[in-house]
């Protein structure tokens, strides 16, 4: 069984540097009970407020409601002062307050006077005293050092929660990246298998029907021919509209060239698009795939290639494979993340396995000024169906 260190937090540590300025302040009046002062009811009072308006400032959300709490808190110090309390202690607590939540320079000007003034009362009580001295001076400097230390581990627990919310935000991200990227990839696997099995088999069944139409069928067996010939016709029809549902919208209604132009337009960053050689049809998960990977490239450098960056993405058809590739003028990363498992590169290991699947190619290559995508697939007979 593993014991695990709670990990620091800033609530925790504020509630602890909270309670200790209250105990601090109780100590001042279990010092005048111990010591039989005179002053006894009115130090029990004055340490009440104090108490009182330290609780309010915790509570208080308005930066200058907290800071007129602690102006309160500072008078109520003086009054304990003024009736004979060792207020030293309270002091100390106020020393803590302003190291943690006054600016640095006002903080330590903060302390300095209040140590600068429990130096002067205790003058005034006991005679101007060394020894006397000392000891407020002393205080003062240790709990500054200890107040510091509170300050920069506060900022390095702020620090840290920041980094753990974007740790958060970045796997939350990752986790709807990816569970996209698996429907998505679940709907094209989907489309491929209506369109190379249903699609296809019901379209050799249309034309198997309409030639046998065509051998001199008696009447009622040419009736039935022909209505088995429209049924498949109505069959492949709705196999065709659900694989065109499942294929990416910008594909609806547009020639492959067309979606990814439609892509680029859609980009905010500046993106050029061209296209080399005659276009052709190409297989139905040929298109989304190219599709795909041109949002998911324009994507990274939207997010990545830094502002102002520009673009040019060309769609190239040669006779035995169509290329696509981006390229952009952006700040660069190293290629070395792309095999450090630490570092997630989802987007592009997506490119990676959905390039792999359909048997063709993924370079990327990258260094300040100039990163490239480029993707091969090849072009088994284009599909006209």
């Amino acid at each position: 069984m593993s014991f695990q260190v709670p990990q620091p937090n800033a609530a925790r540590l504020r509630w602890g540097l909270d309670v200790l300025v209250g105990a601090l302040a109780m100590v001042v009046l279990l010092r005048a009970l111990l010591q039989r002062e005179p002053h006894v009811g009115p130090i029990a009072g004055i340490v009440a407020v104090f108490v009182a308006l330290h609780v309010l400032r915790i509570a208080a959300d308005r930066l200058l409601v907290r800071r007129l709490l602690l102006l309160g808190m500072c008078a109520s110090w003086a009054a304990l002062a003024s009736v004979g309390a060792d207020a030293a202690y309270a002091s100390v607590g106020l020393f803590l307050v302003f190291l943690t939540e006054l600016p640095f320079a006002r903080a330590l000007a903060a302390v300095a006077t209040v140590a600068g003034l429990d130096v002067v009362i205790g003058a005034v009580r006991s005679g101007w005293h060394a020894t006397d001295m000392v000891a407020p001076v002393l205080g003062a400097g240790l709990t500054t050092l200890i107040g510091l230390g509170f300050r920069m581990l506060f900022e390095a627990t702020a620090v840290q929660q920041e980094l753990i919310r974007e740790l958060q935000r970045t796997r939350a991200e990752l986790a709807e990246r990816e569970r996209t990227a698996g429907q998505e990839a679940e709907r094209q696997r989907l489309a491929r298998e209506i369109h190379d099995t249903v699609a296809q088999g019901l379209s050799s069944i249309k034309l198997l029907l309409h030639a046998a139409e065509a051998e001199g069928l008696s009447e009622s067996a040419a009736q039935k021919v022909a209505l088995a010939r429209d049924t498949a016709a109505t069959g492949l029809l709705e196999a065709r509209r659900l694989v065109a549902e499942l294929a990416p919208a910008d594909l609806s209604g547009a020639s492959l060239t067309q979606a990814v132009h439609r892509v680029c337009e859609r980009s905010v960053a500046s993106v050029r698009c061209q296209v080399d050689g005659e276009p052709y049809a190409l297989p139905m998960a040929v298109e989304a795939a190219i599709v795909r990977i041109t949002q998911g490239a324009l994507s990274n450098v939207e997010r990545h290639a830094g502002r102002g960056a520009r673009a040019v993405v060309t769609l190239g058809y040669g006779d035995a494979l169509v290329r696509l590739d981006v390229v952009d003028d952006g700040v660069g990363f190293d290629p070395e993340v792309l095999t450090d498992a630490t570092v997630p590169t989802f987007g592009l290991e997506t490119v990676r396995a959905r390039v792999a699947e359909l048997g063709g190619t993924f370079v990327i290559e990258s260094e300040p000024g100039h990163t490239a995508l480029s993707v091969s697939l090849p072009v088994v007979a284009a599909v006209v169906s």
